[in-house]
């Protein structure tokens, strides 16, 4: 049995690896990621390095994945009635009443008003508790019949993982089917979860998960073979990298040279003139956040597991006052947002703030 947990730096080629490790295996393997978006991506890989994806392979989202595997072939241990789908929800769910303090929920003892809408859907944050309530009162089942089915597991964007899907992957490392996971911790740009359960380790902290939760169990951490960036020039991985100095900086693959390379402060009455002169993709937060409308948009968090040759980020003030002092410390969301707007850059990133002569910043030039 061999357990793994890669640390992939941004643009490091993870979805190569991913599907190069899975073609050299002749056993049934599992590929599942949190993302519809992530899972095309996987898929349109195995195409452009294979073209087909292997009998032996099945590709799913996470939710897809516990649905077909974990939460319909063991039910009725725990209902009488059947279960019709799942609803994606994006905030607690599980509504029992509105009272003038606020919404009441169902408690778990209410099970079907706590798992389900009243059609029987099953409430996507509720998921993997409910896989795990399976795994308990079957003792074991659940686990037992994925490692029959897949001798290889393959967790993608494993940083997104949280609550009670963490106790799962607690389960699979114990199992008897292989777990290779991958992410980058530094890429926690949104939560899908609510759950208390294991909350101290939603900010990207599968390694710490692990190492504090999972301390008998054999699993081997790499964070050098997917350190090196295929997206990113060196001024870009330096400067990403003073955002994570508990991390090793980010090592680079990309050599070419187009003449305007690096990171650029740009005086907010430059902006036009920069955008026209460049057409970088501009990055904000939100969409409250004033842009140039006549060039491209996308919000930060939206924009991950994207690449454009140049960006122009609109930084949040507490982004500037980080950029003057690194001991500034940013909170944990706005820190991953800033890092995966700088890191969608292949050239060049403009962050607009308006400097005056005495500014002087570490590894970023000034656009004049």
């Amino acid at each position: 049995m061999m357990n793994k947990l890669i640390i992939a730096a941004a643009g490091s080629g993870k979805t190569t690896y991913l599907v190069k490790s899975a073609l050299q295996e002749s056993d049934n393997i599992l590929i599942t990621t949190y993302t519809i978006a992530n899972e095309q991506e996987i898929r349109k890989k195995f195409i452009e390095l294979n073209g087909c994806i292997p009998h032996n392979v099945i590709i799913k989202t996470w939710y897809a994945f516990l649905l077909q595997h974990g939460v319909k072939p063991f039910q009725g241990v725990l209902l009488d009635k059947k279960i019709t789908g799942m609803v994606l929800v994006n905030q607690k769910s599980g509504v029992k009443y509105m009272s003038r303090r606020g919404p009441v929920y169902y408690s778990e003892g209410e099970l079907y008003g706590f798992y389900f809408t009243k059609e029987m859907k099953m409430y996507s944050d509720k998921i993997s508790k409910f896989v795990c309530r399976c795994e308990e009162k079957t003792g074991g089942a659940v686990i037992k019949r994925i490692s029959r089915l897949f001798s290889k597991v393959y967790i993608d964007e494993v940083q997104d993982m949280a609550g009670y899907d963490l106790e799962l992957i607690k389960s699979l490392l114990k199992s008897d089917c292989d777990l290779t996971m991958v992410g980058d911790p530094r890429q926690v740009t949104y939560h899908t979860h609510n759950e208390a359960k294991n909350k101290k380790y939603t900010v990207g902290n599968i390694e710490e998960y692990i190492k504090n939760e999972c301390k008998h169990i054999e699993c081997l951490f790499d964070k050098e073979i997917l350190n090196d960036s295929y997206r990113n020039n060196k001024s870009i991985c330096s400067f990403s990298s003073m955002l994570y100095p508990e991390y090793e900086e980010t090592g680079t693959k990309v050599f070419e040279k187009t003449g305007h390379d690096g990171i650029f402060l740009i005086r907010l009455d430059d902006v036009e003139k920069y955008l026209a002169k460049y057409n970088p993709m501009q990055l904000r937060e939100k969409r409250t956040v004033k842009v140039v409308d006549n060039y491209p948009v996308i919000n930060m968090g939206e924009s991950k597991g994207l690449t454009f040759d140049r960006v122009l980020i609109y930084p949040t003030a507490t982004m500037k006052k980080w950029m003057n002092n690194h001991s500034n410390e940013l909170k944990p969301k706005t820190r991953s947002q800033f890092y995966v707007a700088i890191t969608r850059a292949k050239y060049s990133v403009g962050i607009v703030y308006d400097y005056d002569d005495q500014i002087k910043i570490d590894g970023i030039k000034k656009f004049i």
